[in-house]
């Protein structure tokens, strides 16, 4: 049994690296290289999914707010007078 879970943590990786690859924004990869080639390297197991977690994967930012909602709180609809002046 203790042999077994090096093969599914590798496997549980590889099959990670393969949905985020292919799940993962065309303009945001990183590495050079189109999202098919870095689909197609990923599907080395241990090589692809470390090369697609170092080099290719896009780095998560912080969603971008806008100016003019900064400290603006989500309101109920009745609470709303944009809402409100709309019926």
């Amino acid at each position: 049994m203790v042999r077994l879970v090096p093969v599914i943590v590798i496997l549980a990786a590889w099959l990670y690296a393969m949905v985020d690859c292919a799940m993962a924004d065309r303009g945001r990869i990183r590495g050079g290289l189109s999202k098919t080639s870095w689909f197609l390297i990923s599907v080395l197991p241990v090589i692809g999914t470390t090369l697609w977690f170092v080099f290719g994967r896009p780095r998560h930012t912080a969603p971008p707010t806008s100016g003019g909602t900064r400290g603006r709180r989500p309101m109920a609809p009745d609470d709303d007078p944009d809402f409100l002046h709309g019926l």
